[in-house]
C-alpha cells in the first residue's frame, strides 16, 4: 500500500486518515464504494479533502437544491477537474454517474460527494443508480474510482448501507468520525490546565471546528480566565457558538416541529432522563413522545442508555455538550444575552444552574469515560466491558440510591460481575462519609447477588480532592480508589 503522510496541520485522527489511505490506493481495477459521516463539524470534509488533495481526486460538495441545478453543478465542477473546455450537460443522474466511473482512466483515483444527503433528497433514485453502477454487471465500463460519500444527516446516513438499502454490501468503508474525547480534547484546545479542560469540555465538548472556526483560536488561559472566556466566545451575541445549538437543530433534515423538539432536549437538560418525566416536563402523554424521541436519537442529538442495575429502565442523555448548555443555562435568560453588554451579569447570575445542571452531570459521564476507556486492571480488579450509572432500591428506607458509576466485566467463566461502583462530585472534597455511604449501596448489591457482587471496588471520583483520612485509608486498601482531574485526564 502506497503511504501518503498525514497533513501536518491535522490534529489526531490517525486512524481515520489511514483508513481513507487503505481505501484511496486499494489495487483493485473495479470501481469501489466508501461511506464516511459523522456529527456535523467535526472535520469530515477537512479529512476528505486532503485525502482527495493527496491524491490528485475529485471533490464535489452538494447544497441544497432542485435535481436540474445539482446536476448542472456536478457538471461543470467535473468539466473543471477533468480541464474541459465547456461543462457537461447530463440529461440525468445515470449519464453522470456513468461518465464519473470513467475518470480514473490512470489508476485509482479518489472521487469525494460531499453532502450526499442533499443530493438524495432531490434525486431519491441516487443510491440505486450508484448501486446500478456498481453491479458486477457494470464494472466492464468502469475505471477504478474510489467513490466516497459523506453526510451529517445522521439518520440518513445510517440507513444508506442498512437492511434493504440499495447499496447494502457494497462499501468497502464505512467511517465514522467522532468528536474527539475529552482528553483529545483539551490537547486540541491547548488547555494543560485538567480543571480549565473540564469545564471548556462541559460546554463544548469535542468538536474541532468550536475552535478554530467558531472560536478563531480563543481559549481560556486558565482558571482564573474561563469566566471571562465564557462571556466573551459563548455567551457574546456577535459570536457564532451564540446560536449555534439553535442552528444544529434547524440543520438537521428530519427534524420538521423544531419547537418540540427543543422542548424535548430543553426537559432532558433540566434533569429529565426518562420519558414519565420528559412527558411531565411538557404536559404531554408519555406515549406521545415515542416519536420526537426516536428522531432524536436517529439524528445523534440524544443517547439512550440501560440502568446499571435494571434492564428494564433506561435514562436519555444529550450528546452535544453545546446543546444541554444552551437549554439549561442560555435558553431561560435568551432575552437578556440577546442584548450587547450584559453577558458578565447573566453569567453570574447562571451560576447556580451551570453547576447543577451543566458540570455535576458532565463530570459524571467525564467519569464513566474514564472508567471505561482508561482506567487499567490494577484499578478495577478487571476490564470493564459496560460502564453505565443506575438506581438501587433500598428496602430499609424504601428510597433509591444512586451510582453514578457502575463497571462491569467477566470473569474466566464468561458470567458477568460488578467489578466497582464510584461516586462522582465536581465541586465536592469527597471524605469518610461518601465512604460509608458507598460501602452501604456495595452491601445492599451483595445482599442481592453475592457472587456477582464479592470482589466489588469502591471508587471516588473528585474535581475537588479528598480528605486526608481518606486518602490515607486508600493508600492502605487497593479496593478504594481515588480518581481526581490529573488521573482522569492522565492516568489508569
Amino acid at each position: 500500500m502506497a503511504r501518503l503522510a498525514k497533513p501536518a496541520e491535522m490534529f489526531d485522527r490517525d486512524f481515520e486518515w489511514a483508513e481513507l489511505v487503505r481505501f484511496a490506493t486499494y489495487a483493485e481495477p473495479r470501481a469501489t464504494l466508501g461511506v464516511v459521516s459523522g456529527r456535523r463539524r467535526q472535520g469530515k470534509t477537512f479529512l476528505l479533502d486532503a485525502i482527495s488533495r493527496a491524491t490528485g481526486g475529485f471533490m464535489f460538495t452538494a447544497t441544497e437544491t432542485t435535481e436540474a441545478d445539482a446536476l448542472g453543478q456536478f457538471g461543470q465542477a467535473l468539466a473543471r477537474h477533468l480541464d474541459e473546455p465547456t461543462p457537461f450537460r447530463f440529461a440525468d443522474w445515470d449519464e453522470a454517474i456513468a461518465r464519473l466511473m470513467r475518470i480514473a482512466a490512470d489508476g485509482p483515483k479518489v472521487v469525494v460527494i460531499d453532502e450526499f444527503p442533499f443530493l438524495a433528497k432531490a434525486s431519491p433514485a441516487l443510491p440505486s443508480i450508484i448501486q446500478r453502477a456498481l453491479d458486477p454487471a457494470a464494472q466492464h465500463s468502469n475505471t477504478p474510482v474510489r467513490l466516497l460519500l459523506c453526510g451529517s444527516a445522521l439518520s440518513f446516513m445510517g440507513k444508506l448501507l442498512a437492511g434493504n438499502a440499495p447499496l447494502r454490501g457494497r462499501a468497502g468503508l464505512d467511517l465514522i468520525v467522532p468528536t474527539l474525547d475529552y482528553r483529545l480534547a483539551a490537547r486540541f484546545w491547548d488547555i494543560a490546565d485538567e480543571r480549565t479542560a473540564a469545564l471548556t469540555h462541559s460546554i463544548l465538548g469535542g468538536t474541532p471546528a468550536y475552535r478554530r472556526e467558531f472560536a478563531q483560536g480563543d481559549s481560556p488561559a486558565g482558571p482564573e480566565d474561563f469566566d471571562s472566556w465564557v462571556v466573551r466566545a459563548v455567551l457574546n451575541p456577535g459570536r457564532p457558538l451564540f446560536r449555534e445549538a439553535r442552528y444544529l437543530l434547524a440543520e438537521e433534515p428530519d427534524l420538521h416541529d423544531t419547537a418540540l423538539y427543543h422542548s424535548v432536549l430543553a426537559a432532558i437538560a433540566n434533569g429529565n432522563a426518562n420519558r414519565g418525566g420528559i412527558a411531565d416536563y411538557l404536559g404531554r402523554k408519555s406515549t406521545d413522545l415515542a416519536h420526537p424521541l426516536s428522531v432524536l436519537q436517529d439524528v445523534g442529538m440524544i443517547t439512550h442508555e440501560e440502568d446499571a442495575f435494571r434492564r428494564n429502565r433506561s435514562s436519555y442523555r444529550i450528546a452535544e455538550p453545546l446543546v444541554s448548555f444552551y437549554h439549561a443555562v442560555m435558553r431561560p435568560v435568551w432575552g437578556d444575552l440577546e442584548r450587547p453588554g450584559r453577558a458578565d451579569r447573566v453569567w453570574q447570575r447562571v451560576q447556580p444552574t451551570f453547576q447543577s445542571k451543566i458540570l455535576g452531570p458532565h463530570f459524571e459521564q467525564l467519569s464513566r469515560e474514564w472508567t471505561r476507556w482508561h482506567a487499567g486492571h490494577d484499578t478495577l480488579g478487571g476490564i470493564a466491558d459496560r460502564v453505565a450509572s443506575g438506581t438501587l432500591s433500598d428496602p430499609a428506607t424504601r428510597t433509591g440510591r444512586e451510582v453514578d458509576v457502575a463497571a462491569y466485566g467477566r470473569d474466566e467463566a464468561g458470567r458477568e460481575r460488578l467489578l466497582a461502583i464510584g461516586e462522582a462530585k465536581w465541586n465536592d472534597t469527597i471524605g469518610m462519609g461518601h465512604l460509608r455511604r458507598l460501602e452501604e449501596t456495595r452491601d445492599l448489591l451483595r445482599a442481592r447477588n453475592p457472587a456477582q457482587s464479592a470482589d466489588t471496588r469502591l471508587i471516588f471520583y473528585s474535581g475537588a480532592g479528598f480528605m486526608p483520612d481518606l486518602q490515607q485509608r486508600a493508600a492502605e486498601d487497593v479496593t478504594i480508589q481515588l480518581v481526581a482531574l490529573p488521573r482522569l485526564y492522565h492516568g489508569e
